[in-house]
């Protein structure tokens, strides 16, 4: 599981939450008009601007940048040089009968079965170099509906505090009903505030960040699959990953 982003985000609002409970009452932090106004507003305003797929996409990325689980990138990199050097000596037959080792990335999958099939070279790496694009596409679409979701939120909060203010203006000559006014247009100030800046802007920049691990991941993959379809050497299959990995993901299968 992805445990920092769960820990930042639990220990986030976390400390919000203790400062709440040690400041006086915490319930008066819980006002369902404020909710409606910038939770509702929020995902009304952004179905104005994206179509529901895309939200529904965005939200079901955002789930993955929380929980999904991690891939050891370096260990599939490793086996795929190793068996380079089989399908070397042996055939790519040789894939075939490994290929279940990588049930748990439909990618890499795909892409042996492209080399096992005969394709030639540049067309695996054109094949997987489209799929690779497409990806990236679809979770720039995410990110972009987490983004534009972090910008609405603090307007509606702001829209919030207007209609407290308003309301509260109103019945200046009612004193009971100025305290839950004005609480509207605070409270909805807070919660835009908290929705924006500690929920959604933070899982739009993981998302981007994963995005580019995961494009890089997919390069090495198609890059390393046509290789394998060239039968290249594998100390030079090693030294190409390398060579498109960051230090802390290089592998070292030949010293």
């Amino acid at each position: 599981m992805n445990n920092a982003t769960l820990i930042g985000l639990f220990a986030g609002l976390g400390l919000v939450a203790l400062a709440i409970g040690l400041g006086g009452d915490a319930s008066a932090f819980l006002n369902a008009r404020a909710f409606l106004i910038v939770f509702g507003g929020t995902i009304a305003v952004t179905l104005i601007s994206f179509r529901a797929s895309e939200i529904i996409d965005a939200l079901r990325a955002a789930g993955r940048t929380l929980v999904g689980n991690s891939v050891n990138t370096r260990a599939s990199i490793e086996k795929l040089i190793h068996l380079a050097e089989s399908s070397r000596k042996d055939g790519v037959h040789t894939l075939e009968r490994r290929m279940k080792e990588f049930r748990s990335n439909p990618f890499l999958m795909r892409a042996l079965s492209l080399v096992v099939d005969g394709a030639a070279p540049e067309d695996i790496e054109r094949l997987l170099n489209t799929e690779r694009a497409a990806a990236q596409d679809r979770a720039a679409k995410s990110s972009a509906v987490l983004r534009r979701a972090a910008e609405i939120a603090p307007a509606m909060g702001l829209i919030g505090t207007l209609v407290g203010l308003v309301q509260m203006l109103s019945v200046l000559d009612d004193p009971a009903q100025i305290g839950p006014a004005m609480a509207v247009a605070l409270i909805t100030t807070f919660y835009g505030a908290i929705l924006g800046n500690m929920v959604l802007a933070p899982l739009a920049a993981k998302l981007d960040r994963l995005t580019q691990e995961r494009n890089v991941h997919l390069a090495v993959y198609s890059a390393s699959a046509a290789a394998i379809s060239r039968k290249e050497n594998p100390r030079h299959l090693q030294s190409l990953v390398n060579a498109m990995l960051p230090p802390s993901e290089q592998v070292n299968v030949f010293s």
